[in-house]
Parts: structure tokens; C-alpha cells; sequence
């Protein structure tokens, strides 16, 4: 599954993070993945504790606490500290997948990554390449998105970054740790959600659109795990 879930910032949320980054010191990307990912992976981070990348990340989970797409497309039981990378002069990020477990910088817990997010901080107009590719049973996605805007797609993907041919790609990206584990079942429960919203679009809420989301939530219930 893959969702576009479009101005997660604002634009001057988008300037503020850019501006700070900007002034930021970045690091060898490799200092953040396993031995496989350190093969294939050439572009620049933020230091995981890095004080600008925690501010912001908390600005950027406290615009996610208020989508409404992003919990019911992710479900989030909880999400990592965002971090950013960026790219340039052929910079890129081959074919890889992300690990099962990560470390919750600064503390002793474990995340599960079931879902990955992708935050577009450049525009498109901006740098040339560096389209994230994620393939999946429907085959090869290519995605490019507004500045503020997100993907969400299954951390089990293989997915890759193409080099950045021309100018300058600044992303957030982290994971989040589903309530719900089984992708089947997130899938599920988002259609029906959506559903459940475009009808009471229509028609506003009637007995049937109260009965579908008690259906909902009793699935939800049956295939929670807290």
C-alpha cells in the first residue's frame, strides 16, 4: 500500500525546517544503516541527535497527530524521531530494504517498522532525479512530491532513491509501528474507513454509516495488537 498524504507542513513550516537545515552540520549518510545498506547508499544526514533534527521532527510529529489520513491510513502505535537527509551531485540511495527493528535513538526501545514515510522538503522544480522508486506486487512506483507533502508505503518494500542529477533533494523520512500488524488487515481497514468518510460526504451520517463504523471498529478491535 502507498498513500500520498499531501501538506502534512505548511508552506512556512516548510521554509522554517529548510532554513534551519540550511545551517545545520550533516554527516556521511552510511553512519545510520546496517552493512547492506552501507553498500549502495551515498548522500548526507543529520546526525540522529542532532538538537535541529529533533526540534523539527517534533514539529513534524505534532503535524502528524493532527491528519487525519495519516492515522487511518498508518494506524501509528508509535512513530520514530524523524530524521533528513539530502542529496546532490549524483548523490543516491540503490536498491535496498529497510530492517525489521530499529533502535529509538536516545532511549532503550525497539520500533517495529511496518510502515516508512518519505517528507518532501524540496520542491520538484528544485533538483533533477531523485525520485524515490518502490516496487511492490504492482510493480515500480516512481514518486516526486510537493514540498510538505508525504508518502507512506510498507517498510517491506524494496525501494531505491535515483541519483540527484541537478540541484538539491532534502527530505524527512522515519517509521512507524502499526496497532495493527498484519498489512492485509491495515489495507482492509483503510478502505473501509475511506469508504465509511466519502459516504457520510455524500449524505451525511444515516443508520447505515453509524452501523458501517461500528463494523469498523470492531475489526479494528479483532486485529489491534497494543
Amino acid at each position: 500500500m502507498m498513500v500520498h498524504i499531501p501538506k502534512v507542513l505548511t508552506a512556512e513550516q516548510v521554509t522554517e525546517c529548510r532554513r534551519a537545515l540550511d545551517q545545520a552540520e550533516w554527516t556521511d549518510g552510511k553512519a545510520t544503516v546496517g552493512e547492506q545498506g552501507a553498500l549502495v547508499k551515498r548522500n548526507r544526514q543529520l546526525p540522529e541527535l542532532s538538537p535541529v533534527g529533533r526540534q523539527l521532527g517534533e514539529m513534524i510529529l505534532t503535524a502528524l497527530a493532527r491528519n487525519t489520513l495519516f492515522f487511518s491510513a498508518a494506524l501509528p502505535l508509535r512513530t520514530a524521531p524523524p530524521l533528513f537527509n539530502r542529496y546532490e551531485g549524483g548523490e543516491q540511495y540503490g536498491v535496498h530494504i529497510d530492517g525489521a527493528v530499529r533502535a529509538v535513538p536516545g532511549t532503550s526501545f525497539f520500533l517495529r517498522t511496518d510502515l516508512s514515510s518519505t517528507l518532501f522538503l524540496s520542491e520538484p522544480s528544485e533538483y533533477e532525479g531523485g525520485e524515490l522508486v518502490v516496487f511492490d506486487t504492482y510493480g515500480k512506483h516512481e514518486v516526486k512530491l510537493a514540498a510538505g507533502d508525504l508518502v507512506l508505503y510498507s517498510s517491506g518494500s524494496l525501494h531505491r532513491v535515483n541519483p540527484v542529477t541537478g540541484g538539491r533533494r532534502t527530505c524527512a523520512f522515519f517509521w512507524t509501528q502499526s496497532m495493527v500488524p498484519d498489512e492485509r488487515h491495515r489495507e482492509l481497514l483503510f478502505g473501509f474507513d475511506s469508504t465509511i468518510q466519502a459516504l457520510r460526504g455524500k449524505h451525511g451520517d444515516s443508520d447505515e454509516t453509524v452501523a458501517l463504523a461500528g463494523h469498523y471498529h470492531n475489526l479494528l478491535r479483532l486485529w489491534t495488537v497494543i
